[in-house]
């Protein structure tokens, strides 16, 4: 049913996405270097990845990996910023959730580097199929962007990332897997996009 309701749900806002997708994406060739579309690989269970895509936000670095934090900020671009601000870099994922990769509500899909580091965790948390937003990701964002925007080292980053923030997200997203409704579902989405329009 989860995956019917989020085809049904990605077709009937595909007349607003698609244009929403051309226009950023010829913003960002025009204003950034690089290519418009981020590729990052992103586990759906933990042993298959998947190719995430995401609008690019900031300078391409070769050596870049891990997740963003204040080690990165200065690689943003104005216009990344932006998109960053309103959550419009994930809108491609939409793509995902045609191909089913992910679905409009689930855990955040973790890099591999964590899975592996945290596996009896994922191994829980990723019995739901990852989502483009989800309780974790309304209760937890802020605080984890806070956190993470503090840290100077990659190395820093991955610390904070890995004490502060991946055991917190994944007691939410296990305690939400666990009472999990169609309605839950739809409440979600519906505080997600209500909660940027408020901010502004």
């Amino acid at each position: 049913m989860k995956r019917g309701v989020d085809l049904a749900l990605a077709i009937a806002i595909a007349p607003i996405i698609l244009p929403v997708i051309m226009i950023v994406a010829v913003l960002l060739c025009c204003f950034q270097k690089g290519t418009p579309i981020y590729l990052s690989e992103r586990m759906k269970t933990t042993t298959h990845g998947f190719t995430l895509w995401k609008f690019r936000t900031m300078e391409p670095d070769p050596d870049d990996s891990g997740v963003s934090g204040g080690d990165k900020s200065g690689r943003i671009t104005k216009l990344g910023a932006f998109l960053r601000h309103h959550r419009l870099d994930e809108i491609p994922q939409w793509w995902n959730i045609v191909k089913g990769d992910i679905s409009f509500v689930g855990p955040r899909p973790p890099l591999r580097v964590y899975v592996e580091k945290f596996p009896n965790l994922y191994s829980q948390v990723l019995e739901e199929r990852p989502g483009v937003t989800g309780m974790a990701t309304l209760i937890y964002h802020n605080t984890e962007q806070r956190l993470l925007a503090q840290c100077s080292s990659a190395k820093e980053t991955d610390e904070v990332y890995s004490r502060r923030c991946v055991p917190k997200k994944a007691k939410i997203d296990i305690l939400y897997a666990s009472h999990r409704t169609l309605c839950s579902d739809l409440r979600i989405i519906l505080a997600t996009v209500f909660r940027r329009i408020g901010s502004h």
